[in-house]
């Protein structure tokens, strides 16, 4: 242990003393999830010992969510069509900082949230099931209430207190200092703590919380130390900002939080009548061209209670956000209760436990639809992205990859609106794959027309008839997910009956 800390001292001095150094370059295969965002204490119970810290009634207390809760939600995300789960912060934290940004021990796993064994099991339950697990790792900040910062022989590894700022922006970190990352002792400190829970549980991926706070050159040597211990992590990086130039210029990270185009998201589907094309010429500006999509996230007004506020439509607006999230560059991150979906204002009423029983079929349903073209089709994945044209609050979408091509219409207007098209194959048309619909070709054009506030996505198919290489196996998943419905609410129906009968033989 002692000769792994010295080694991890000098690559951390031998870091800090070369003016520049070259990070591993981000890896395609992130490129393939849909990640599930959790927020471990507000997930779900899944029968942890409740503790003092457990206080159901107190926004800022622990609610007593833990890893085996999401153990048992396991089966339920894969039917939603994720592939990994990101976790929040699950070291051991200062007392009530349930979400996990005040950590006191980065390589102690906070006992509320249940034992390494739990982590370990639900590590290997995921990879049963071909899904990845996250890690969110907090390296820029320490609770006060840390024996790091009380040491004596450590002062050197801080900075000093957290700006007004960054806690008008979270404000769970007001108890925090800031690590002199700088420092070589403190940089090899957190490098060996990831590689202990990488080594311990065998976790896939990393989110660096906050990178847009860390120091540059740390970043540099904790990257590719990380990609060193364990080729194929997937690096991702979440910021407070919202600035994420420098690291997508630098290439340190397979996936960055694109808050530009998160706020453009969000603000185009608040209300009705917003031009899509908003949405890609912010995009198009962006430097930021894929990394983490979103529109919901843990840190602000949940989306939901955003738009009702305009009194538009649950189901509407989400089948119009999701089809961008799922079809446009980028990884998909859907925070917790998204498919409920969950209501929420503002820190922490957007925290709540996320109430399973509330559940939308038919959001369900669409999530279940819209990942299953997600990973039918490269071309949603890795494909080019192009806008071939508008009509008002209306455009259309055109992915390449190789010799397939997929279009993506989205009409958030509140009227019918129709774009015309290139047609590219001759004696071809269109088939849409959400709504069924379908697109001939006229004059070598294809003319897309969509009722108000829908969407639908499209491939190219032969005249002679359906394309079922494709079609088959979305159909196939279509039918698996309303057998498990039925088979989940008929299970439901006799654990009913079942208690109805001892309620009974106790009266």
């Amino acid at each position: 242990m002692k000769k792994s800390l010295v080694m991890l001292f000098i690559l951390a001095c031998t870091f800090y003393m070369i003016p520049s150094a070259v990070s591993a370059a981000p890896s395609a295969k992130a490129y393939e999830e849909n990640i599930y965002d959790i927020l471990v204490d507000r997930f779900n119970n899944g029968g942890q010992v409740l503790s003092e810290q457990v206080d159901l009634k107190d926004p800022k207390a622990y609610h007593g969510g833990d890893l085996k809760g999401i153990i048992e939600k396991l089966d339920d995300l894969q039917s939603l069509g994720f592939t990994m789960l990101s976790l929040s912060p699950i070291m051991a934290n200062a007392p009530g900082a349930y979400e996990g940004y005040q950590p006191v021990d980065f390589k102690k796993l906070e006992k509320q949230f249940g034992s390494m064994n739990d982590l370990k099991k639900l590590v290997k339950e995921a990879h049963k099931r071909k899904m990845k697990i996250m890690l969110e790792f907090p390296p820029s900040y320490v609770s006060k209430e840390s024996n790091l910062y009380k040491s004596p022989d450590k002062q050197d590894w801080f900075k000093g207190g957290t700006s007004s700022s960054t806690i008008k922006k979270a404000p769970w970190l007001e108890n925090t200092v800031v690590i002199n990352q700088d420092n070589p002792d403190a940089a090899a400190y957190l490098m060996a703590s990831a590689d202990f829970w990488i080594d311990q549980a065998g976790i896939d991926g990393l989110k660096i919380v906050a990178a847009d706070q860390a120091s540059h050159r740390f970043l540099h040597a904790f990257t590719d130390h990380v990609k060193q211990t364990k080729p194929g992590l997937i690096l991702a990086a979440s910021t407070l900002s919202g600035h994420d130039a420098k690291l997508i210029r630098d290439q340190q990270f397979d996936l960055v939080e694109n808050d530009t185009v998160h706020q453009a998201v969000a603000n185009t589907f608040l209300k009705p009548d917003q031009p899509v094309s908003r949405i890609y010429d912010t995009w198009e500006k962006s430097q930021n061209k894929g990394g983490l999509v979103f529109v919901d996230d843990k840190f602000s007004k949940r989306y939901t209670e955003a738009f009702a506020e305009n009194g538009r439509n649950t189901m509407t607006v989400w089948k119009l956000a999701l089809t961008y999230l799922y079809t446009a560059p980028g990884v998909p991150i859907i925070y917790q209760g998204t498919e409920i979906p969950m209501l929420g204002k503002d820190y922490p009423d957007n925290q709540h436990l996320v109430d399973f029983n509330a559940g939308d079929s038919d959001m369900k349903e669409f999530f279940t639809r819209i990942s299953s073209l997600r990973s039918q089709f490269p071309a949603l994945r890795h494909g080019d992205f192009s806008m071939v044209g508008s009509d008002n609050g209306m455009s259309v979408f055109k992915r390449t990859y190789k010799d397939e091509t997929v279009y993506i219409a989205i009409n958030n207007d509140s009227e019918s609106r129709a774009v015309t098209i290139d047609g590219e194959d001759s004696g071809g048309r269109l088939r849409g794959l959400l709504g069924d619909n379908l697109v001939g070709e006229k004059n070598d054009q294809y003319k897309i027309g969509l009722a108000r506030e829908t969407a639908e996505v499209y491939v190219i198919e032969s005249d002679k008839g359906l394309n079922w290489g494709f079609i088959l196996p979305i159909v196939i998943i279509f039918l698996a997910f309303f057998i498990c419905s039925d088979r989940a609410e008929h299970e439901t129906e006799k654990a009913q009956r079942r208690r109805g009968c001892l309620i009974n033989l106790e009266l």
